[in-house]
């Protein structure tokens, strides 16, 4: 059970920086710029059997094996077929490359701490939201990417590069 000291450290915790922002379905969205590795386009991804049903695959980017994440099913969207638009935005979390899948990419913002609200406590797991941060009167959700994939997720994706593919 939250305290309401534990709310306050999250509130007065430094939440503002750089973002890149992206789209899935019509909703904006954020991450960190300093986890950004790079953006590439769609390329063919490599079935890995048994994984749920958001972890596409692997690819290989210049001799790195790089899980693929589909973040529309990750955060419980409908799968979109890719268009000219869609692009892998390629992270480092919690020590592993991962290749996230948005519909497309929109622009690197800098928000500062006052323009970004806490998420609202809406009874689910949202840990994975660091805030909603407001911008040219839009509002992006801006994630925690170290928080989108759990504990057990993160293991069984650095499995993935310990098995032959």
């Amino acid at each position: 059970m939250e305290t309401v000291k534990d709310k306050t450290e999250v509130s007065s915790a430094k939440k503002g920086g750089k973002f890149l922002t992206f789209f899935l379905e019509k909703e904006e969205y954020g991450i960190e710029i300093l986890k950004v590795q790079e953006i590439i386009g769609v390329m063919p991804i490599t079935n890995v059997p048994k994984m749920p049903p958001y972890v596409k695959g692997v690819i290989n980017l210049r001799g790195r094996i790089i899980p693929i994440i589909d973040l529309r099913l990750k955060l419980t969207m409908p799968e979109a077929p890719h268009t000219e638009e869609t692009c892998f935005i390629v992270v480092k979390s919690r020590n592993i490359f991962i290749g996230i899948v948005v519909d497309k990419v929109s622009e690197v913002l800098d928000i500062a701490d006052r323009d970004i609200e806490n998420p609202p406590a809406l009874g689910s797991n949202t840990d994975y939201i660091l805030g909603i941060g407001k911008s040219s009167d839009r509002v992006k959700l801006l994630l925690d990417i170290d928080k989108v994939l759990n504990d057990e997720e993160v293991k069984i994706l650095k499995e993935i590069k310990q098995e032959k593919i």
